[in-house]
């Protein structure tokens, strides 16, 4: 399974990051590729507890074990996915900058492999580094889908 601590899936990420455009548009949703790099890099910044956000209601109690496992590494991230709100509040900046901030947040989290107190996520609660590592390249995944890279 594909995560973010693995060096190789990093740079493939990167490399479909960088083939985004101004005319890129999204398949489904309402992002903008500058806001959509926002999202994604805030999405960063509340892994490594940088961005606080407030635990969110969900139908089914995806906040703890078994089901927020199972959720990561088994189902795939769906369209309209509903997000925290602490992820879309920031005005994105170019699209240029935005790209330079994820390669710099995304090695930043790789720095953090062995860190043990990883903050609660919003919908799926308390998380494994494993965790946070698969979910983490699922959501840039999902994003990049949406672009079409």
């Amino acid at each position: 399974m594909k995560s973010l601590w693995q060096e190789e899936t990093r740079r493939e990420l990167l490399a479909r990051a960088h083939r985004l455009t101004p005319t890129s548009s999204a398949r489904w949703g309402r992002f903008t590729v500058d806001r959509m790099l926002a999202h994604v890099v805030d999405g960063f910044l509340m892994a490594m507890g940088d961005v606080a956000t407030s635990p969110r209601r969900v139908p089914i109690p995806i906040d703890r074990w078994p089901l927020n496992v199972l959720f990561i590494h088994l189902v795939g991230m769906p369209k309209h996915a509903p997000t925290a709100p602490e992820l879309l509040s920031r005005a994105p900046g170019t699209i240029d900058a935005e790209l330079r901030e994820l390669e710099t947040q995304l090695a930043r989290f790789a720095s953090m492999h062995g860190r043990t107190d990883w903050p609660a996520h919003p919908f799926f609660g308390r998380l494994s580094r494993r965790s946070w590592g698969v979910l983490g390249y699922k959501h840039v995944d999902h994003h990049l889908r949406q672009f079409g890279v």
